[in-house]
């Protein structure tokens, strides 16, 4: 993401602040010296500020940290954050995640090894826990850690010594942790999936990162910022984001949060050839979009987008909902599922005696609506 932190959806700009203001969300409300001292973190939601107050408070601690999230939320920049606003500032930061290394390598890739430890250990190995040692240890996806590997992070958690494999030295070291996973630990405990003394030493300050869908104002910020880096690494000129497409980008549910926001705007910046971002959202299928209703649909923009596309599959399908060649079969979706957001929207299928002229007539006032060129989907 990025350290400015961009007040307003649309702007003519490229490398000034020139803020055009536009509607509620656009007003300048930010507070920046809550945000400017954690770097890579965009927005100014409530939400945002009070998990910042938290890695705030206990960045100054050598407590252990857990952060938890959906995937997406941005738990890697925090774990940053808590370094860089740390004593240990000046010291290492390295992030190991557990579920991208085989669990076979996990424990020499944590520890180390000497060399002939075991088959293919051809030369000594320094692990994470050394090169950290001073700085802080970021251990992402803590969840997906082997069982039989648990009892010796623990050790280091508690004791902060540990042998290399193949050793019988023991190594002291002086590590924060800082952990962070998408998975439910409590759970996972009560299952006997992760082990119960591992997950209270590590629960000792939780974070919770929330999920995009709950802080809606930072979207604008966040689709600002990411424009403008994609168009300076691609060497493109991007002057304008529309409203329209603000208010769509504001209504999804974003089920990848914020990885899947840059994704999108990304893919964005690629299709942009007239300084105006389009609309990334209309580049996914319609059962993608149907699928991931936002917690509160804005009148006039998402639900409006989602009666569009359900329209315009029915007069494809002759006002069909089921069959092969229905509107349910071109969307993507179950017939009864089709029914139910038709009902939901207020879409009733004319009478068949009167389908020619009825259907213009009584279906007009609503679809004035659905073809107003800055509708968008």
């Amino acid at each position: 993401m990025g350290m400015q932190n961009f007040i307003t959806p649309d702007f003519d700009y490229m490398k000034g602040r020139h803020l055009a203001s536009r509607e509620d969300w656009t007003q300048p409300a930010l507070n920046a010296s809550r945000v400017d001292e954690f770097e890579g973190i965009v927005g100014n939601s409530q939400t945002l500020l009070n998990v910042l107050d938290l890695v705030r408070i206990v960045a100054a601690t050598d407590s252990t940290v857990l952060i938890l999230g959906e995937t997406g939320t941005g738990k890697e920049l925090i774990a940053r954050a808590l370094h860089n606003n740390s004593r240990r500032r000046d010291r290492p930061f390295v992030k190991l995640n557990c579920s991208a290394i085989p669990s076979e390598l996990l424990e020499s890739e944590l520890f180390g090894h000497e060399r002939g430890a075991f088959t293919g250990a051809l030369t000594q190995k320094v692990g994470r826990f050394e090169i950290a040692d001073t700085g802080t240890l970021f251990l992402d996806e803590i969840g997906d850690m082997p069982m039989a590997l648990q009892p010796k992070l623990l050790r280091v958690l508690q004791e902060q010594e540990f042998e290399r494999l193949g050793s019988c030295r023991t190594h002291r070291i002086s590590v924060r942790m800082v952990a962070a996973t998408n998975r439910n630990l409590d759970e996972m405990q009560s299952r006997n999936e992760f082990r119960s003394d591992l997950y209270y030493r590590l629960n000792v300050f939780p974070i919770l990162m929330p999920p995009l869908r709950e802080r809606r104002e930072d979207i604008a910020p966040l689709v600002a910022y990411f424009a403008e880096n994609f168009a300076s690494r691609m060497g493109k000129r991007i002057e304008h984001i529309p409203l329209e497409t603000l208010n769509a980008l504001t209504s999804y549910a974003w089920p990848g949060n914020v990885r899947e926001l840059q994704n999108l705007i990304e893919r964005a910046a690629i299709l942009c050839h007239n300084g105006v971002l389009p609309n990334p959202l209309s580049t996914l299928d319609a059962k993608q979009l149907l699928a991931n209703p936002p917690s509160h649909a804005t009148p006039g923009t998402f639900m409006d987008s989602q009666r569009t596309i359900i329209l315009q599959a029915l007069h494809g399908a002759g006002w069909a909902v089921g069959g092969p060649r229905g509107a349910a079969a071109r969307l993507g979706l179950k017939r009864t599922t089709l029914l139910s957001k038709m009902k939901k929207l207020g879409i009733s299928r004319p009478s068949t005696s009167s389908r020619g002229a009825a259907v213009n007539q009584n279906s007009e006032a609503r679809s004035v609506e659905e073809r107003r060129p800055d509708q968008v989907c």
